[in-house]
């Protein structure tokens, strides 16, 4: 364990929150750039900023012709803020060990699945010099932050260079009780409304004087919160709809507000598109006479691989190494997953358990670290030689 473990330890040592990358891509490439990787470093983004890309890849050695598939391990250095530093029991950018837990903050999401990847690829490259293709590292510091300087950049960098990659092992914390029990196979989309419904601001004692939005937007709320969407499919549980924010009022109570803002999301299946879920709320504000205005942002559109060279890899070594036949899902929130997705046709994610995620005392079984790094190994070797 000792490799893979003091470099997840440093890595989380490295304060990089979203999006500084806190020198953790350049402690990456120095260590594959000794196991014979070429390394090129994408920054992007404004120089206040600036996000950190890293692409490092090991091209095998071509045989007949043939440069056999490309295999890429996708990981993000970023972590979430730490919340109040009080409630942490030990320092949260200090790698501490506990009851058989290391704890960090980026420990789960995604340091240590980082780590493995690297010393994977690394002892890969060592044992492996005519690998039968090519393995490859995709870092960001923006999957944790607003996503739109990270993993997508150098997606779109990748095209236009011809890269095109054949896999692709995001390293998000999927396991749910135990190292191994689940790997995601594809993603939900995600659509977000900012919704403003214009009222007219007047005193509550004069209700034919004003107008009140909150009142005009509850019934079109009701309904929409109310509709089946869709039913999902057998890799997609339904859509949901989900108010996250709803904003109105000037503190006073005898106002009637002239403004409420609503947020909602959509976590949709492939059951639905963006553009009919978008069709479907403006037919309610319409049909219910609601004075809006009404931007949209969409996330991310759903993938799905289905079973397939990869997942059997991926699920071969999971079994060897912890003896678990894990479970396929589309289930959770949105990885980078969704931009690779684009230019690969075979991607899935795979990390450690994800309980603790985002919260105080971040942590990781140190009994799973060297099992993570073994599985990522087993991969590249079913598919890369």
């Amino acid at each position: 364990m000792a490799r893979t473990l003091a470099l997840a330890e440093q890595l989380i040592s490295r304060r990089s929150v979203t999006p500084d990358d806190g020198g953790c891509q350049a402690l990456v490439a120095a260590l594959l750039q000794d196991a014979g990787f070429d390394c090129r470093h994408l920054p992007s983004g404004p120089a206040a900023a600036q996000v950190q890309n890293l692409w490092a890849v090991r091209r095998g050695s071509p045989t007949d012709g043939e440069q056999g598939p490309l295999l890429v391990l996708a990981a993000h250095t970023d972590v979430v803020p730490t919340g109040p530093l009080a409630a942490w029991t030990s320092d949260p950018f200090v790698p501490t060990h506990r009851g058989g837990h290391l704890f960090g903050r980026g420990a789960a999401d995604m340091k240590t699945s980082l780590a493995a990847m690297v010393v994977a690829a690394q002892e890969f490259a060592e044992s492996t010099p005519k690998m039968r293709g090519s393995v490859a590292l995709l870092l960001t510091s923006d999957e944790e932050g607003a996503a739109i300087d990270g993993t997508v950049k150098v997606c779109e960098w990748l095209v236009a260079q011809g890269i095109l990659p054949d896999y692709c092992i995001v390293g998000e914390p999927t396991s749910v009780h135990r190292l191994g029990d689940m790997i995601k196979n594809g993603r939900r989309g995600t659509l977000s409304g900012h919704l403003q419904v214009r009222g007219v601001q007047g005193h509550i004692a004069y209700p034919h004087l004003a107008r009140n939005p909150i009142h005009l937007a509850l019934p079109a709320l009701a309904e929409l919160a109310a509709i089946e969407w869709d039913r999902g499919n057998a890799h997609f549980p339904p859509t949901s709809f989900q108010v996250s924010n709803f904003h109105a009022g000037t503190g006073a109570g005898n106002v009637i507000p002239g403004m409420a803002l609503i947020d909602f999301n959509f976590r949709f299946s492939t059951e639905s598109s963006a553009t009919s879920l978008k069709d479907r709320v403006h037919a309610v504000l319409e049909r219910h006479l609601v004075p809006h205005d009404l931007a949209w942002t969409l996330g991310g559109e759903p993938f799905l691989t289905p079973v397939g060279t990869l997942s059997r890899a991926l699920s071969e070594s999971i079994r060897e190494h912890t003896g678990l036949s894990p479970e396929l899902s589309t289930t959770g929130g949105t990885s980078d997953g969704r931009f690779i997705a684009r230019i690969c046709p075979q991607v899935v994610e795979f990390g450690p358990v994800n309980a603790s995620i985002h919260k105080i005392d971040e942590n990781v079984a140190l009994a799973s670290i060297e099992p993570l790094k073994n599985i990522y190994r087993g991969a590249l070797e079913r598919l890369l030689t």
